[in-house]
């Protein structure tokens, strides 16, 4: 029976025509700059890991303990990362149960499921096979259940709580243990699901901080620009909604008048964007260490465990690494969810400022605690539901990995975000999202074997 499940998963993953992932260390990085240009682009080709700015380079050296090699390789890596484990959970199905990067250089991928036969084919992808007792589609269903719970009770004593898949149980954060058991019970979740720990961390939205470009609301509070956006003609950027209701009139750093806020959503989420005058351009890049751009590639989701970094004009480039996907906080203004829960430290002023993997786009700063002295945690809105709500383009230096390809028919789309999961045809065929993004010219499905498997 183990024997043909596990040759049923291989033939899947074969069908698809994914390249078979053959390990996350130096191998891994060799291949992404040696593979070649008539063979499909491989994961770090496709999102550009090569051309990591040397900003973003040192700032990891510093925050993570790396050289520029290990920085560099880190990179690679968490793209081949990132791909492996998205077509191991197309072909695990109900099965999977999550995937993270670990070491210094995120050369180990460890993806767990529910079924011991579906190691092989899990090892067969380079990674490492974790056996749980709960799928991740079963802790994402208890966590819903506490979200919904919150929005009609007090969660101040316990303002964290998220999926941990490192550890397969949904993690209640809270400074006293018995409310934690009270959201709970009330949200009819069970126990042997989740586990409460004890934590004195105190959220807040980071109003002050600037990350990237400062920008004033109403001539008074300070906040920062995330990354620039177009909807159509119109220019602008995105940025947490704490910063502003819809209407706020908005200056830049140099006090000139710059635009107004178009959409807001706070709490619940911490989104937002700005549609600027004709005498602000939008451009695709990220202010880093001494007033160096950072360019932006895109917006692929990283997986847990990679490395992340902010900028921010208070304390400068800081990196860390994504913690958990699809937090719940709550700040003293109400609860916030599906943010990503990060080891990056910040100061308040951040707020609405970039976070970057790599040059993918993760989302920009909400909140957290503790600051750039003794550490902390810092949570971010992800971009690519800010960019769905608003119907924004994220501003980009490219058009992909390669030259937009001939028109393929079918329902993909360039400017649309896609979830992992989503189905699109091209071309005549079926695709299968990989990783959650935003889709670009030249990241056809065919194009794109890191974003997009064929079924």
């Amino acid at each position: 029976m183990l024997q043909r499940h596990s040759r049923a998963l291989c033939a899947a993953l074969a069908a698809t025509g994914a390249l078979l992932f053959t390990g996350l260390s130096d191998t891994g990085a060799a291949a992404a700059t040696d593979t070649p240009s008539a063979s499909p682009a491989s994961a770090a080709q496709t999102l550009r890991t090569a051309d990591a700015p040397p900003a973003l380079l040192h700032a990891m050296q510093r925050d993570l303990g790396l050289d520029r090699r290990q920085a560099q390789r880190r990179l690679a890596n968490e793209a081949e990362a990132g791909a492996t484990a998205g077509r191991l959970r197309a072909a695990l199905g109900a099965d999977f149960a999550g995937a993270w990067v670990r070491g210094a250089e995120s050369g180990a991928l460890t993806v767990a499921t529910t079924d011991a036969a579906d190691t092989p084919v899990i090892e067969a992808q380079g990674a490492v096979a974790a056996v749980v007792r709960r799928p991740l589609a079963a802790l994402d269903a208890a966590k819903a259940r506490v979200d919904r719970a919150a929005a009609h009770r007090a969660t101040g004593a316990s303002p964290v709580w998220y999926v941990d898949v490192r550890t397969n149980a949904l993690v209640v954060e809270a400074a006293e243990p018995a409310a934690a058991h009270a959201l709970l019970k009330a949200a009819g979740v069970d126990r042997s699901l989740a586990r409460v720990e004890k934590s004195a961390e105190q959220p807040r939205p980071l109003y002050d901080l600037r990350g990237g470009d400062a920008y004033y609301m109403n001539n008074s509070g300070r906040c920062s620009v995330g990354f620039p956006v177009t909807r159509g003609t119109q220019q602008g950027f995105a940025t947490a909604g704490h910063c502003g209701r819809v209407g706020t009139g908005t200056t830049g750093y140099n006090r000139v008048a710059q635009g107004t806020f178009q959409g807001s959503t706070f709490p619940g989420n911490d989104m937002a964007w700005v549609a600027t005058n004709t005498n602000w351009t939008a451009t695709p890049y990220v202010k880093g260490a001494g007033g160096q751009n950072v360019q932006v590639t895109g917006s692929t989701q990283a997986p847990v465990g990679s490395s992340v970094c902010r900028s921010g004009s208070t304390t400068g480039w800081h990196c860390g690494t994504i913690q958990q996907h699809n937090t719940s906080v709550t700040y003293p203004e109400g609860t916030i969810y599906g943010v990503t829960r990060t080891s990056v430290c910040a100061e308040p002023g951040d707020s609405g400022g970039s976070y970057i993997s790599g040059s993918q786009a993760q989302g920009v700063t909400s909140g957290g605690s503790g600051n750039c002295s003794t550490g902390g945690t810092t949570y971010f809105q992800p971009l690519n539901p800010l960019l769905q709500t608003y119907g924004l383009t994220l501003k980009t230096t490219t058009s992909g990995p390669g030259e937009p390809g001939e028109p393929g028919g079918g329902t993909w789309a360039a400017g649309t975000v896609y979830q992992t999961g989503a189905q699109v045809t091209y071309g005549g065929a079926t695709y299968r999202c990989l990783q959650a993004h935003q889709a670009q010219p030249g990241w056809e499905p065919p194009n794109a074997p890191a974003l997009w498997q064929r079924v």
